[in-house]
C-alpha cells in the first residue's frame, strides 16, 4: 500500500513563505514524477508545479519566480517552498506522484490547507 502524506500547511500572512513536504511510503520500487497541485472550492484542480525524476521541473505561471519544487529521492519526499505569498494562493494543495508499487500507478495525498491573509 502506498501513501503520500503532506505536511506544513497553515496560516500565513501576504509577502510571508511555508514550506509543503510529501513523504511517499510504503512498497516504492520507483518514483516518476511528482508534482503539486491546488484547488478552491467551486474550481478544478491546477497544477502548480512538477519535478521528473530527473530534476527537470515545470510551474504554472502565476507561481513562477516564487515558488520552488525540489525532491529528495533518498526520502521520497518532494518539497514545495512558496514565498512571497499572496492571498490568491489560498488554497488546498495536494501532492501527486507516479510511483511504481506492484504496477506504475498515480497516487494522491490527503490536501493540506493553505490560506494567506491579506
Amino acid at each position: 500500500q502506498v501513501r503520500l502524506v503532506e505536511s506544513g500547511g497553515g496560516l500565513v500572512q501576504a509577502g510571508g513563505s511555508l514550506r509543503l513536504s510529501c513523504a511517499a511510503s510504503g512498497r516504492i520500487f520507483s518514483i516518476n514524477f511528482m508534482g503539486w497541485y491546488r484547488q478552491v472550492p467551486g474550481k478544478e484542480r491546477e497544477l502548480v508545479a512538477t519535478i521528473g525524476s530527473g530534476g527537470r521541473t515545470q510551474y504554472t505561471d502565476s507561481v513562477k519566480g516564487r515558488f520552488t519544487i525540489s525532491r529528495d529521492n533518498a526520502k521520497n519526499t518532494v518539497y514545495l517552498q512558496m514565498n512571497s505569498l499572496k492571498p490568491e494562493d489560498t488554497a488546498v494543495y495536494y501532492c501527486n506522484a507516479g510511483i511504481l508499487s506492484s504496477y506504475l500507478d498515480d497516487y494522491w495525498g490527503q490536501g493540506t490547507q493553505v490560506t494567506v491573509s491579506s
